[in-house]
């Protein structure tokens, strides 16, 4: 095999070239350092100005926050959520009007006329204004749903006559999860009535009825004694605020069949349906014990003979 020999190509580079590379350095140089005086320190001047009113601005946002938001009994992780999320919608705002207006500052210091491009913006933003604004109201909607705390995860509530625990909240929607499994995503704009049944505390209430024969004095004292018995109980006394008692002095209603009374008491957020369970079995339970008749729907059939 013959061996490579490796030659080394030198390239003559001209003088002028030399001269030539000197010249529009030294022309660059010319124009940015003039430039960078007379519009540079404006176009940092903007920017550093944009970064620390920001800054001050989401300082201030926190303190406020955290100052309005009151806590309703749920729990600090709770509260922490909410404050976050505030802080997150109003300081994120904030940063985007901020920077879009030190953006725009800075355009006339590279010569872009300015002019236009907000006419063309106003337009562009009256389009999509139409074009969305069933996605403004939504947003708009959900925002005031987080700052009035009107409901949160985890609550039971009816959005209109779609009732359901909530999973998720969103600026633009909630979803529920009803009795039934069906998970359903709702808009905010969409909702006119908020109905929320674990805001703050519980009530758990029903009403009981017991056939006409009965004494009623003796009734609601049982339901009185059981609803006592129930609320010094573990684990039952953990989430009871006040006891299980009949309402009032006497019935609430006569009914078809029987004497309706209502009972009612106070629970801690969300353990009313299991407390009213539990209390609707120590009632059979007493009931069967006293003697008390809970009475069922009857129909009096009178056969005529025929011939009288």
């Amino acid at each position: 095999m013959r061996g490579c020999v490796r030659k080394d190509v030198r390239v003559q580079v001209p003088p002028w070239a030399h001269t030539m590379t000197e010249i529009q350095i030294e022309n660059i140089i010319s124009f940015i350092i003039p430039w960078l005086l007379a519009h540079g320190v404006k176009i940092v001047f903007i920017l550093f100005g944009a970064f620390v009113l920001n800054r001050i601005a989401k300082k201030f946002i926190e303190k406020a926050v955290r100052k309005a938001v009151t806590s309703e009994g749920r729990g600090a992780e709770a509260e922490r959520k909410r404050e976050e999320t505030l802080i997150k919608i109003f300081a994120g705002g904030l940063k985007l009007i901020v920077w879009t207006i030190a953006i725009v500052m800075t355009l006339p210091e590279f010569g872009i006329n300015i002019g236009p491009i907000l006419a063309g913006a106003g337009v562009l933003g009256l389009a999509i204004g139409f074009g969305t604004q069933h996605m403004v109201r939504d947003f708009l909607a959900g925002l005031f749903v987080i700052l009035e705390n009107q409901y949160r995860v985890e609550d039971y509530i009816c959005l209109d006559s779609t009732c359901g625990t909530i999973e998720d909240i969103t600026l633009r929607k909630t979803v529920l999860r009803d009795l039934h499994g069906t998970v359903h995503h709702i808009a905010h704009g969409s909702v006119g009535i908020v109905s929320n049944y674990t805001k703050k505390l519980g009530i758990a209430r029903m009403d009981i009825s017991v056939a006409y024969k009965e004494d009623i004095d003796h009734v609601m004292e049982v339901i009185n004694q059981v609803g006592k018995k129930m609320a010094e109980e573990s684990p039952w006394k953990e989430d009871t605020l006040t006891a299980i008692q009949a309402s009032g002095t006497g019935p609430s209603n006569f009914a078809d069949s029987g004497v309706e009374i209502t009972v009612s008491g106070e629970t801690k957020v969300g353990t009313q349906w299991g407390m009213l369970r539990e209390f609707r079995r120590r009632i059979k339970y007493a009931f069967d014990k006293e003697g008390i008749e809970i009475p069922f729907p009857q129909r009096t059939v009178w056969m005529k003979k025929e011939g009288k």
